[in-house]
């Protein structure tokens, strides 16, 4: 009879191994780790959840910030309901990606009571393939067909009958479709340019504004503020009178939109902030434009420089007189070709085959 209580069975139900009826030690095992991390480790853990919440929060200021930012400046624009006429009888859309917008300068903002003549009327064309611009200016005395209202200078348009006039007469007159219509009070336009500091441009000979008693040197010229203003609206005593303003404004507008786009502007943000403000300001546009719809084309335009914007004015045959009042005949015939171009979004071929732009390195 075995003895159930012997070594070998002993050790075996206390859990030793056994090999050929010897008992086996057991490995000496490590003491276990002790639970969680080690100090450094759970100090390194806490300042990266600390550091993270910190970056989320700043990226979340800086997210309500921008939006802030839009949702003002959005605000700041005002819209002109109603700014277009009706869709019946307008001309067809432009060629391909190409806009045509129509952008006036006058005393006071559309809708405000009294007067308002359009001082100064361009068409700005953008290409489809957005590497150039052209500033096309028409005369504020072109005489023409205003619709309803019979024949008068073309800022009349304006004054009777606000944006929707003014586009009617020029899609009239041009067959060329708006897409966006932009309205500069001269306000804004003075703190504008207070902003980017002013611009320079150069004169070709010393000319005296009567109107306003002040001499502009011959030479390099800095414009900024009402300084500015009175530049670009000089009308008496120049050689070419309204043509050779329209030249006066259609390089000021240039040399501003370069200002606005150099590293200078683009790389300060309380800079570019205070334009904006300023701008968004002084801006009335139709309803279809927000400020998604400004930023989006100002990136699509980033490579436009100083030398990629074309300046023109529509055709015309010198200016007469009508029932005692000067104004400007325009060429038809001439007309009728460029007009064609710009519809057609080829005013690089035209401008080959025909000339027409306006030297606006030298000003009168």
């Amino acid at each position: 009879m075995t003895d159930d209580t012997s070594p070998v069975l002993e050790s075996a139900r206390k859990g030793d191994p056994v090999d050929g009826g010897q008992v086996v030690p057991h490995e000496p095992t490590e003491p276990p780790e002790p639970a969680g991390p080690p100090k450094k480790r759970r100090l390194l853990r806490r300042l990266m959840i600390v550091t993270g919440l910190i970056l989320a929060m700043v990226f979340a200021a800086g997210f309500a910030l921008v939006m802030e930012r839009q949702i003002t400046l959005n605000g700041n624009i005002e819209r002109i309901p109603g700014a277009f006429p009706e869709e019946a009888g307008r001309p067809a859309k432009a060629v391909g990606d190409a806009q045509n917008w129509l952008l006036i300068g006058s005393d006071k903002r559309p809708g405000e009571s009294g007067s308002q003549r359009a001082d100064t009327i361009m068409i700005v064309h953008v290409p489809a393939d957005r590497d150039r611009l052209t500033l096309i200016g028409i005369p504020r005395d072109s005489y023409v067909r205003i619709p309803g209202r019979g024949n008068n200078k073309i800022n009349a348009a304006y004054a009777f009958g606000g944006p929707k006039l003014l586009i009617k007469t020029v899609e009239d007159l041009t067959k060329i479709r708006i897409d966006h219509f932009a309205a500069l009070d001269f306000k804004g336009f003075v703190a504008m340019t207070e902003v980017v500091g002013g611009v320079d441009v150069y004169v070709a000979r010393k000319v005296y504004d009567p109107m306003n008693k002040i001499t502009w040197p011959q030479g390099q010229v800095h414009l900024q503020g009402e300084k500015a203003l009175l530049f670009v609206r000089q009308r008496y005593n120049l050689p070419g009178g309204d043509f050779d303003r329209i030249k006066r404004q259609q390089a000021f507008v240039g040399a501003l939109g370069h200002k606005i786009i150099s590293r200078d502007m683009l790389t300060d943000p309380l800079k570019l902030n205070d334009f904006l403000e300023a701008l968004t300001r002084a801006v009335s546009v139709d309803s279809g434009v927000t400020l998604s719809t400004l930023r989006d084309l100002a990136l699509e335009l980033r490579n436009i420089r100083p030398d990629t914007v074309d300046s023109t004015t529509v055709p015309t045959l010198g200016t007469a007189m009508v029932k005692g009042a000067s104004i400007v005949r325009l060429d038809k015939k001439a007309g009728s070709r460029f007009y064609e171009a710009v519809r057609s979004d080829s005013l690089q071929e035209y401008f080959s085959d025909n000339g027409g732009l306006n030297d606006l390195q030298i000003l009168p």
